[in-house]
């Protein structure tokens, strides 16, 4: 697919992080971007700031969990430019899960599955049939990660289970794309291939009633910064990937129909060649034994 001036591009998730730096970077290739968040005074600010490098802007406060929010925000988009041609369904949450998975509430998977899946699948609802009858060559990228999505990290197990969903989901959206006739490609995206600094560390600030915890917390939430310092004080240094390369990793991988959205990194494939050569050998998981915590 080509990029071209006066495209629509919509991207959820998009008031800061690896969202905004994509719709920054659409809005540099010419498209007109669509910003979706649940934060009204962050996407505000961002909406702003993309409007004063002169993109053509439309902000909508959403919730993507919750279905009428995203087909609204569907509705505001085509009545707004006529037509939507990338879709990045980016919006993404932890979990707040502690401990074993027999201990975790109920209500820190639903909140993350409500989240991180069903607002992948709303996304595509509500977008992907007007993309299609629109005629006009089109891409879906759903955001994933190497948590999950390639293996997962047992201590950040509700996470990954949601991200491995959102690969198996893109890759049957890629097949239905394909049998459908369309000319409209799906991308799975693993931002990286190091830690990124987003606010998905403190995700907790935007988790909603309904999915409250029924118990304290055994310890407070760990920021990046507090995170990063641990690491450092046990002498492991840790590498950051800036988002601007990964937005710039989705504009080539748009380009080039690229499925895997995955940047190089002898970490991951190391990962993907253990994984596989389990599934192979009909073995166990001995991959997973690094991160196996006593």
């Amino acid at each position: 697919m080509r990029l071209d001036t006066g495209q629509v591009a919509v991207v959820t998730g998009a008031a800061s992080g690896i969202g905004l730096a994509m719709a920054r970077r659409f809005a540099a290739e010419g498209l007109r971007v669509v910003l979706a968040d649940v934060e009204e005074g962050a996407l505000r600010k961002a909406a702003d700031e993309l409007r004063a490098e002169g993109a053509e802007v439309l902000a909508r406060t959403v919730d993507v969990s919750d279905r009428d929010s995203v087909v609204s925000l569907a509705d505001a988009a085509y009545q707004a430019f006529g037509a939507v041609h990338v879709l990045c369904n980016n919006a993404g949450v932890g979990s707040g899960a502690e401990g074993r998975m027999w201990e975790h509430e109920p209500s820190d998977w639903q909140w993350a599955f409500s989240v991180n899946v069903w607002g992948v699948f709303h996304g595509i609802q509500a977008f992907v049939p007007r993309m299609i009858a629109g005629g006009a060559p089109g891409h879906v990228v759903n955001t994933s990660s190497g948590d999950g999505g390639i293996a997962p990290l047992p201590t950040a197990s509700v996470y990954a289970v949601t991200k491995a969903a959102v690969v198996t989901m893109t890759e049957s959206l890629y097949a239905h794309l394909k049998a459908e006739g369309a000319s409209v490609g799906a991308s799975v995206l693993f931002p990286g291939p190091h830690m990124l600094r987003t606010g998905l560390w403190e995700s907790h600030r935007n988790r909603p009633e309904r999915y409250a915890k029924e118990r304290p917390r055994k310890s407070p939430y760990r920021t990046l910064d507090q995170y990063e310092s641990a690491m450092r004080a046990a002498g492991h240094e840790v590498r950051f990937t800036p988002v601007e390369e990964v937005a710039g990793h989705v504009v080539d991988g748009i380009r080039a129909d690229r499925f895997w959205m995955l940047p190089a990194s002898e970490h991951s494939d190391r990962q993907i060649r253990a994984r596989s050569q389990s599934m192979l050998d009909r073995a166990n998981p001995a991959y997973l034994e690094s991160f196996i915590l006593d």
